[in-house]
């Protein structure tokens, strides 16, 4: 007979948490040469384009104290950053990256630690965030911590060696993405914050927002950040050049500070180890909590990640909830006023930016493109037109479109535009042949039979192919793929496709899209999704509701119809105690009482059942664990748990 244990748990948790990373068993693929459309299209790309500009590469190096080498691992040797692996980033762009994203790489890779203004250091590419430093009376102020522990602890040793041995006097968090707090635990710690009573400041929001952002979805996001960010693929000129934001994530432990100052109004002025800080509130747009601060004795602004030396992205590659670009803008136009006596702008990505015109200009430029961006996709919208034709109507006027440190390299144009339509308009474009559409397979195999078989859309394809017009060879192809996933013929062609569509992209976030498309094609997609024991400090700071929230979410509906079943769930070290119940075949929880007429009751501490949530309790540990007690029904339990469906975040995305 089956019993509560790790299995069970696991089948209602494991998965719904995303991670910092997916790993895949393999990298590379069988990647072909650029065609003659694609060197084309990149020969038109680089000569409408001043690449040569050398001012961005000046400041990208500018303040270099030292370089660091080798790679940064995890406790079991995993290599999480390797300093190394984008050395062939050189030189001419190759024939297989856009010119305008090797240009971007190239700035990126300006790696190390580096002087901003007195008193103020940067480390750069020890993750894809940047760590800044701010030399206080008594020691650093940590302006965001990277993604993970391994980073952190890299990159603040990296810096001691070459500033001095300092302690951290105060952390801040600029905002509540995970690439910005994940690595906390690696500078300071819960008993050191405590013990010395160092600040950790974060703007209001940050922590429901950092621990429940993607636990709902986190599965999808998580299996889909793996093409966002090309994590399968070689660090190679036909493979992964950089991610847009900066070279790499590092993939480790991330746990997260519980904030004791929380900035809440508008502006706060405030004094910290020494340093005077006026403080900004800047939410919901890039971030649904996060800040931006001015240090006015240094006449330094931090603009956090509302600036950055790319378009950025309104809806991620990997999905979220769609972000306000005219709020976005107007921030943007708070920040001219805030930032207007400042000699140097740093932000949480890229190289700073130095001198007022300089800084005003990068400000305004990016002020602009969220406006036009937004403003005339809303007119075409009241135009009658569709996201996808507007995607293909907008373009950028030429002062916006030359400005390079606002070009689309972690966002795009055309993804950003169908992002102002869905947050006004939502999925559905207005025509009744789309509201109740047939499914992706369905209507591809309809589809082979109208054109004749696959035998003559691959010809279509292939001819499209010849000719460069990629865009309507991958629509073909799609088609015979999901209609006939053992097509090889089709599998081939459509991985070449997305190839040249690599090679040709300017965001990275598309290139990283595309090829990992082409990798899985002929791979086939992860075999192991996110190891969740990388985030168990985090999760131990995660609201238990959450999860709860995650459990029912996952609730398999037609098998729960009928099904009348309750449990409790009581966390015997907190005291939390929570009935969970089904009900129309949906599944509800409280914060109450033990109900007296459940099935079953379970009791155990936090800190097993964040072990169970992380998938690191096996069932021997979980059935003999002192921490776990069952009273009721054993048998009830079990079929209550196996009515939730485990999420192994492994689905196929190119094939059906």
């Amino acid at each position: 007979m089956k019993t509560f244990c790790a299995l069970s748990f696991c089948l209602a948790l494991l998965g719904m948490i995303t991670g910092c990373g997916v790993k895949y068993s393999g990298i590379g693929g069988n990647a072909g040469d650029a065609t003659i459309a694609t060197l084309r299209a990149n020969e038109r790309f680089s000569q409408s384009l001043k690449l040569d500009n050398p001012k961005d590469f000046d400041d990208a190096k500018r303040g270099l104290i030292a370089k660091p080498s080798g790679k940064i691992t995890n406790a079991q040797g995993v290599v999480l950053i390797d300093f190394d692996a984008f050395m062939f980033v050189e030189g001419k762009a190759p024939q297989t990256v856009n010119p305008s994203l090797w240009r971007h790489a190239l700035l990126n890779a300006q790696i190390g630690l580096f002087r901003v203004a007195e008193g103020i250091y940067q480390l750069r590419g020890f993750d894809i965030a940047n760590m800044t430093l701010i030399e206080g009376r008594t020691g650093w102020i940590v302006v965001d911590a990277l993604t993970c522990r391994e980073s952190a602890e890299a990159a603040i040793r990296f810096a001691r060696r070459h500033l001095g041995n300092k302690q951290v006097s105060a952390v801040i968090f600029t905002h509540s993405h995970i690439d910005h707090f994940g690595g906390a635990l690696g500078v300071t710690s819960p008993e050191e914050v405590s013990r010395r009573k160092i600040p950790v400041i974060a703007p209001d929001g940050f922590m429901e927002e950092a621990v429940s952002e993607n636990i709902l979805v986190g599965t999808a996001m998580a299996r889909r950040a793996a093409y966002q960010f090309g994590m399968a693929l070689d660090r190679s000129a036909k493979g992964m050049v950089d991610t847009g934001l900066g070279k790499a994530v590092a993939s480790g432990s991330c746990g997260i500070l519980v904030p004791n100052i929380v900035i809440k109004q508008p502006r706060e002025t405030m004094v910290i180890d020494g340093v005077r800080f006026v403080f900004y509130n800047m939410p919901g747009a890039e971030a649904p909590a996060e800040l931006t601060f001015l240090l006015p004795d240094k006449k330094a602004y931090c603009g956090a990640e509302i600036l950055t030396h790319t378009m950025h992205n309104l809806l991620p590659v990997r999905g979220a909830k769609v972000r306000d670009a005219l709020r976005w803008a107007d921030y943007l136009q708070q920040a001219l006023e805030h930032a207007v006596d400042a000699e140097v702008c740093f932000n949480v990505h890229h190289h700073p930016i130095w001198g007022r015109t300089n800084i005003a200009e990068f400000i305004t430029m990016h002020r602009d493109v969220y406006k036009y961006t937004h403003d005339q996709t809303v007119r075409l919208i009241n135009a009658g037109y569709t996201a996808r034709e507007i995607a293909d109507r907008i373009k950028l006027p030429t002062s916006l479109d030359a400005y390079m440190s606002s070009r689309g390299y972690y966002g795009d144009l055309r993804h950003n535009v169908k992002a102002v339509y869905q947050f006004y308009m939502g999925f559905y474009d207005g025509n009744p042949a789309n509201l109740d559409p047939l499914p992706p397979r369905d209507s591809a195999r309809r589809y082979l039979d109208l054109a004749g078989g696959a035998g003559r859309v691959i010809a279509a394809a292939q001819d499209a192919f010849d000719k460069g017009d990629y865009r309507w060879s991958a629509e073909l192809l799609n088609y015979v793929v999901f209609a006939e996933p053992d097509n090889g013929n089709a599998v081939e062609l459509l991985a070449r496709t997305y190839e040249q569509m690599g090679y040709m992209a300017e965001a990275a976030t598309w290139r990283n899209s595309y090829l990992t498309a082409a990798f899985e094609l002929r791979e086939g997609p992860p075999k192991k999704g996110f190891d969740k024991s990388y985030v168990i400090d985090m999760l131990m700071q995660t609201p238990i509701e959450y999860f709860l929230d995650a459990m029912a979410a996952g609730l398999d509906g037609p098998s729960a119809e009928g099904k009348d079943l309750t449990i409790n769930l009581v966390i015997s070290d907190t005291g939390e105690s929570h009935v969970l119940w089904i009900e129309n075949a949906v599944l509800h929880h409280k914060k109450a009482a033990p109900a007296a007429n459940a099935n079953a009751t379970i009791r155990l501490t936090k800190n097993l059942f964040i072990k169970m949530v992380a998938g690191t309790a096996g069932v021997k540990d979980t059935l003999m664990n002192s921490e776990l007690k069952i009273d009721g029904s054993r048998i009830d339990l079990v079929r209550f748990f196996t009515l939730i469906d485990r999420a192994p975040g492994t689905f196929a995305i190119v094939t059906p």
